[in-house]
Protein backbone atom coordinates (compact mmCIF):
# COMPACT_ATOMS: atom_id res chain seq x y z
CA UNK A 1 0.00 0.00 0.00
CA UNK A 2 1.02 4.01 -0.62
CA UNK A 3 0.90 6.53 2.76
CA UNK A 4 -2.45 6.86 4.02
CA UNK A 5 -3.23 9.75 6.07
CA UNK A 6 -4.65 7.52 9.15
CA UNK A 7 -8.49 8.93 10.21
CA UNK A 8 -8.91 9.32 13.99
CA UNK A 9 -11.85 7.64 15.43
CA UNK A 10 -13.44 10.04 17.91
CA UNK A 11 -15.63 10.04 20.89
CA UNK A 12 -19.41 10.84 19.88
CA UNK A 13 -19.75 13.99 21.92
CA UNK A 14 -16.45 15.61 20.04
CA UNK A 15 -18.12 16.58 16.64
CA UNK A 16 -20.44 18.50 18.83
CA UNK A 17 -17.86 20.70 20.92
CA UNK A 18 -17.53 23.90 19.59
CA UNK A 19 -14.35 25.21 17.83
CA UNK A 20 -12.70 21.94 18.59
CA UNK A 21 -15.40 19.90 16.79
CA UNK A 22 -14.52 22.00 13.58
CA UNK A 23 -10.86 21.16 14.16
CA UNK A 24 -11.54 17.89 14.58
CA UNK A 25 -13.16 17.05 11.52
CA UNK A 26 -11.51 19.26 9.49
CA UNK A 27 -8.38 17.01 10.87
CA UNK A 28 -10.15 13.96 9.27
CA UNK A 29 -11.55 12.73 12.89
CA UNK A 30 -14.52 10.24 12.43
CA UNK A 31 -17.13 9.53 14.98
CA UNK A 32 -16.38 6.48 16.94
CA UNK A 33 -19.23 4.07 15.49
CA UNK A 34 -18.81 0.54 14.26
CA UNK A 35 -20.17 1.40 10.79
CA UNK A 36 -17.73 4.04 10.38
CA UNK A 37 -14.38 2.56 11.38
CA UNK A 38 -15.80 -1.50 9.51
CA UNK A 39 -16.50 0.90 6.09
CA UNK A 40 -13.02 2.64 6.35
CA UNK A 41 -11.37 -0.82 7.03
CA UNK A 42 -12.85 -2.38 4.23
CA UNK A 43 -11.87 0.49 2.02
CA UNK A 44 -8.18 -0.33 3.29
CA UNK A 45 -8.33 3.26 5.11
CA UNK A 46 -5.58 3.73 7.97
CA UNK A 47 -8.08 4.13 10.64
CA UNK A 48 -6.32 5.50 14.21
CA UNK A 49 -8.29 3.79 17.36
CA UNK A 50 -7.68 4.20 21.11
CA UNK A 51 -9.22 1.67 22.86
CA UNK A 52 -9.55 3.24 25.75
CA UNK A 53 -11.63 5.87 25.25
CA UNK A 54 -12.53 8.81 27.42
CA UNK A 55 -11.25 6.30 30.32
CA UNK A 56 -7.73 7.27 28.84
CA UNK A 57 -8.36 11.03 27.92
CA UNK A 58 -10.44 11.52 31.30
CA UNK A 59 -8.00 10.42 33.86
CA UNK A 60 -5.73 12.81 35.91
CA UNK A 61 -2.16 14.17 35.30
CA UNK A 62 -1.37 11.60 38.59
CA UNK A 63 -2.15 8.79 36.07
CA UNK A 64 -0.48 9.62 32.80
CA UNK A 65 0.88 6.30 31.14
CA UNK A 66 -1.14 4.96 33.45
CA UNK A 67 -3.21 2.83 30.82
CA UNK A 68 -6.90 2.17 31.62
CA UNK A 69 -9.24 -0.56 30.49
CA UNK A 70 -9.45 -1.16 26.91
CA UNK A 71 -12.54 -2.26 25.02
CA UNK A 72 -12.57 -5.05 23.06
CA UNK A 73 -14.57 -3.39 19.90
CA UNK A 74 -11.07 -2.72 17.93
CA UNK A 75 -10.23 -6.23 18.03
CA UNK A 76 -13.55 -7.58 16.84
CA UNK A 77 -13.31 -5.00 13.74
CA UNK A 78 -9.79 -6.22 12.97
CA UNK A 79 -10.47 -9.76 13.35
CA UNK A 80 -13.61 -9.18 11.43
CA UNK A 81 -11.95 -7.53 8.80
CA UNK A 82 -8.35 -9.22 8.55
CA UNK A 83 -6.40 -5.53 9.60
CA UNK A 84 -3.45 -5.64 11.13
CA UNK A 85 -3.09 -4.01 14.56
CA UNK A 86 0.12 -1.80 14.73
CA UNK A 87 0.48 -0.54 18.47
CA UNK A 88 2.00 3.09 18.65
CA UNK A 89 2.86 4.53 21.94
CA UNK A 90 3.01 8.54 22.27
CA UNK A 91 5.01 10.08 24.38
CA UNK A 92 4.60 13.78 25.83
CA UNK A 93 1.16 14.09 25.15
CA UNK A 94 0.22 13.53 28.67
CA UNK A 95 2.54 16.53 30.13
CA UNK A 96 1.50 18.46 27.18
CA UNK A 97 -2.20 18.73 27.87
CA UNK A 98 -1.97 17.78 31.65
CA UNK A 99 -5.64 16.94 32.85
CA UNK A 100 -5.59 18.12 36.96
CA UNK A 101 -9.39 17.66 37.70
CA UNK A 102 -12.81 17.59 36.88
CA UNK A 103 -15.48 19.56 37.18
CA UNK A 104 -18.62 16.48 37.07
CA UNK A 105 -21.14 18.83 37.74
CA UNK A 106 -20.72 21.28 34.29
CA UNK A 107 -19.71 18.30 32.60
CA UNK A 108 -23.65 16.75 33.05
CA UNK A 109 -24.68 19.70 32.42
CA UNK A 110 -22.67 20.06 29.16
CA UNK A 111 -24.02 16.83 28.03
CA UNK A 112 -20.08 15.30 28.12
CA UNK A 113 -18.67 12.72 29.84
CA UNK A 114 -16.23 15.24 31.81
CA UNK A 115 -15.07 18.97 31.98
CA UNK A 116 -11.57 19.28 32.42
CA UNK A 117 -9.53 21.48 34.56
CA UNK A 118 -6.66 22.13 32.83
CA UNK A 119 -4.12 24.78 31.44
CA UNK A 120 -6.23 26.27 28.23
CA UNK A 121 -3.39 25.89 25.63
CA UNK A 122 -0.77 22.40 25.49
CA UNK A 123 1.80 22.80 27.70
CA UNK A 124 5.54 23.21 25.80
CA UNK A 125 6.46 19.46 25.62
CA UNK A 126 8.37 17.68 22.78
CA UNK A 127 5.72 14.79 21.81
CA UNK A 128 7.14 11.14 20.37
CA UNK A 129 5.55 8.73 18.81
CA UNK A 130 6.82 4.77 19.48
CA UNK A 131 5.40 2.49 16.51
CA UNK A 132 5.45 -0.97 16.94
CA UNK A 133 5.35 -4.51 14.78
CA UNK A 134 2.23 -4.90 13.08
CA UNK A 135 -0.02 -7.29 15.04
CA UNK A 136 -2.03 -9.88 13.24
CA UNK A 137 -5.17 -11.52 14.55
CA UNK A 138 -7.45 -14.33 12.65
CA UNK A 139 -10.83 -15.72 13.44
CA UNK A 140 -13.31 -17.17 13.85
CA UNK A 141 -13.36 -15.45 17.36
CA UNK A 142 -14.25 -18.51 19.68
CA UNK A 143 -14.83 -16.53 22.83
CA UNK A 144 -15.28 -13.14 24.37
CA UNK A 145 -12.05 -14.68 26.69
CA UNK A 146 -10.34 -15.26 23.91
CA UNK A 147 -10.94 -11.53 22.55
CA UNK A 148 -9.58 -10.54 25.70
CA UNK A 149 -6.32 -12.44 25.56
CA UNK A 150 -5.42 -10.45 22.24
CA UNK A 151 -6.95 -7.01 23.52
CA UNK A 152 -4.73 -7.74 26.50
CA UNK A 153 -1.67 -9.06 24.11
CA UNK A 154 -1.99 -4.99 22.18
CA UNK A 155 -2.11 -3.48 25.69
CA UNK A 156 1.14 -5.06 26.82
CA UNK A 157 2.67 -3.89 23.21
CA UNK A 158 1.40 -0.36 23.83
CA UNK A 159 2.97 -0.36 27.37
CA UNK A 160 5.85 -1.29 26.40
CA UNK A 161 6.46 1.31 23.82
CA UNK A 162 5.67 3.76 26.08
CA UNK A 163 8.20 2.00 29.03
CA UNK A 164 10.86 2.13 26.18
CA UNK A 165 9.90 6.17 24.97
CA UNK A 166 9.59 7.47 28.46
CA UNK A 167 13.23 5.15 29.44
CA UNK A 168 14.73 7.22 26.02
CA UNK A 169 13.69 10.42 26.57
CA UNK A 170 14.47 10.29 30.39
CA UNK A 171 18.04 8.92 28.79
CA UNK A 172 17.51 11.81 26.49
CA UNK A 173 17.56 14.44 29.15
CA UNK A 174 20.27 12.94 31.27
CA UNK A 175 22.47 13.08 28.48
CA UNK A 176 21.87 16.78 27.79
CA UNK A 177 21.95 17.51 31.78
CA UNK A 178 25.47 16.38 31.42
CA UNK A 179 26.62 18.04 28.39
Amino acid sequence: HGARMPRAMVERFLPSVPYLGNLITACGGVVGEVKNCKDMLLNEEAVMVFPEGVRGTGKGYDRRYQLQRFGHGFMHLAIETGTPIVPVGVVGCEEAFPMYGNLPGLARRLGIPYFPVAPPLPLPFQVSLHIGEAMHFHGPISSEAEVGEHVDAVKAAISALLASGLALREARRSKEATA
